[in-house]
């Protein structure tokens, strides 16, 4: 008999693609997918460790998970509750001591064991853990994902981080730097292409460190992996994050300068422009250096639009060191970026750290970030009107006879085409600007491509 299975993903498109993989490996074991967490056997919640009071966050998730097996069980079902991800990750049977009542705890290196260790929860009076980084590599157990739904599809190429920035859990709970061969990414590549996408983002926590061993035998760079990708019949759009500002080697930037089908977008987190902030956080680069890396990718790549992450109330962090952030962002100019006030994380060196910066002073500074960076976002957008570009249809429009699109600088582009279909690509002329989303007209081009992905 069918079981349900329900997936709350929380945090990065790596979590999403583990979450497409786990229920791919429950598949052959009778689960199906559902969207509503009421008719579900198994619960999983697929937690990420990056943002502030995560775990705290999980535990609540959790307690309102319990009430619905309670009300199961009183009527004579049941409901299994696994947790994977980085929480469960950096918890570990701590997680079993705090919740008892929760059947699996399972960390990203172990998914391929979901199923067996499913099985020996069903042997035991207690719940079952693994955390451990297993000799195999789960890319070698887990099954592909299911038909992906639309044009679009995450593929993991690396994981791990060898780079130990002070602020950052992702060295503890994802091990380190692994890259997948280049085979086995050409070969699942390959099987998304014949699902209907055609459009492939290439992830890692430190993506741009990409080292797999190539068909040749040789290790290859990113650059070298995108340039065989961009050889496969239909894959129109390549994509990758997030990099690392000190893994940018020559060849990924030639990419930029020589692939057209990756996109001329970007996020190349930089955190700060302070130099002393960046040596506290370990990032191995400073301010200078970041600046040099984006004008070589800009002469490689004119018409490249970057964004980035920012951390701002990093300990020791002074008046004069939020200066040298704007600096470099008025510097840059971004598309768009993402923001975030410092907050510890347990068992990082920052967390410990003296001279922790007041909330209030905080919450000030990101005011002030986030105004200067919204308006370089505006600005952005308001430069697109009158350009005519490429646009991908991801789903329908809210409006009948209306689509939204994706831009090459990933901004949402809406347009009115009744004869257009999901998955096409179109040439269209931007004609309007709004809060959140680019306004556009379709143009008469020969090119289209027709329901790739319908």
């Amino acid at each position: 008999m069918t079981k349900k299975l329900f997936i709350k993903t929380y945090g990065c498109q790596m979590n999403v693609y583990d979450s497409e993989r786990m229920a791919g490996a429950l598949a052959p074991h009778g689960y199906a997918a559902t969207d509503r967490i009421e008719d579900a056997d198994l619960v999983v919640l697929n937690t990420c460790h990056i943002r502030e009071k995560a775990a705290e966050k999980v535990y609540s998730e959790l307690g309102r998970v319990r009430l619905l097996r309670d009300q199961r069980r009183a009527s004579g079902d049941d409901l299994t509750i696994a947790v994977a991800g980085c929480v469960a990750q950096a918890e570990g049977e701590a997680m079993l001591e705090r919740a008892p009542f929760i059947d699996v705890v399972v960390g990203p290196q172990a998914y391929h064991r979901l199923p067996e260790m499913l099985a020996r929860r069903g042997r035991t009076a207690r719940g079952v853990v693994d955390t451990d980084f297993p000799l195999e590599s789960k890319f070698d157990e887990l099954p592909a994902a299911l038909t992906p739904v639309g044009p679009s599809a995450f593929l993991t190429v690396q994981e791990g981080c060898d780079k130990f920035c002070t602020f950052c859990v992702v060295p503890y709970t994802r091990g380190a730097e692994a890259s997948r061969p280049a085979a086995a990414i050409l070969a699942e590549a390959r099987q998304l292409l014949a699902q209907g996408v055609c459009e492939i983002t290439l992830l890692g926590q430190n993506v741009n460190a990409y080292r797999g061993e190539g068909p040749d035998g040789r290790s290859w760079s990113l650059g070298r992996l995108i340039r065989a990708l961009a050889e496969l019949d239909g894959l129109a759009r390549i994509r990758y994050t997030t990099s690392h500002p000190r893994d940018m080697e020559d060849e990924l930037i030639t990419a930029h300068r020589d692939v057209p089908q990756l996109m001329p977008f970007l996020h190349l987190p930089v955190q700060s422009g302070s130099d002393a902030l960046l040596q506290a956080m370990n990032r191995k680069h400073g301010a200078d250096d970041y600046l040099r890396l984006v004008d070589r990718l800009r002469a490689a790549k004119p018409d490249l639009a970057l964004s980035s992450d920012f951390i701002v109330g990093f300990p020791g962090e002074t008046d004069e060191d939020f200066q040298a952030t704007l600096r470099l962002v008025e510097q840059v100019h971004y598309a768009q970026a993402f923001s975030f006030k410092y907050s510890p994380r347990p068992g990082t060196p920052a967390s410990l750290m003296k001279k922790q910066v007041r909330e209030a002073i905080k919450a000030e500074r990101l005011a002030a970030l986030q105004e200067l960076l919204e308006a370089q976002r505006r600005s952005f957008d308001q430069q697109s009107i009158g350009t005519v570009m490429e646009v991908l249809i991801e789903r329908d429009g809210r409006d009948v006879g209306h689509k939204a699109a994706r831009s090459p600088w990933l901004q949402i582009v809406h347009l009115a085409g009744e004869n257009l279909r999901v998955g096409d690509l179109c040439r269209v002329e931007i004609t309007g600007a709004n809060p959140r989303s680019l306004s556009a007209r379709l143009l008469p081009s020969p090119t289209v491509q027709r329901g790739r992905a319908a």
